[in-house]
């Protein structure tokens, strides 16, 4: 079910459960801004998540309200994950739901990247 992407940071979001080793994942990538592991219903060949450590809802969230240092760290960690993936050449998608009408389903903001496989049109008409 779609979130409001204004609402509260909620601490038993399935993602900072992640984040605190009580639900397992199978882990890409971790540095101190970022976590990322592999979606448990993949919707790509490669479908991988990204989290930032703070507790931002969203993309809003995180980019009103994280210091600059998080902001770089985490988009740094992205663009280093799909580099050590393999998924620059020959392109890959990256995704960030926000609230009810983006279809954001967990309270905590999340970059999908999907690769591996050509992904076709953004939006289907």
């Amino acid at each position: 079910m779609p979130i409001d992407a204004t609402q509260p940071y909620d601490d038993d979001n399935i993602f900072a459960k992640i984040l605190r080793g009580e639900i397992p994942s199978t882990k890409v990538y971790e540095d101190e801004w970022a976590y990322a592991f592999e979606d448990i219903n993949p919707q790509a060949k490669v479908h991988t998540l990204v989290i930032p450590r703070g507790r931002y809802v969203s993309w809003d969230d995180f980019s009103a309200q994280a210091s600059a240092e998080e902001i770089a760290g985490f988009v740094r960690a992205v663009g280093r994950i799909a580099r050590e993936k393999g998924l620059v050449e020959p392109g890959y998608r990256l995704l960030a739901n926000v609230g009810a009408h983006g279809g954001q389903e967990v309270p905590h903001l999340h970059v999908h990247l999907f690769g591996g496989e050509p992904l076709g049109r953004m939006i289907a008409k």
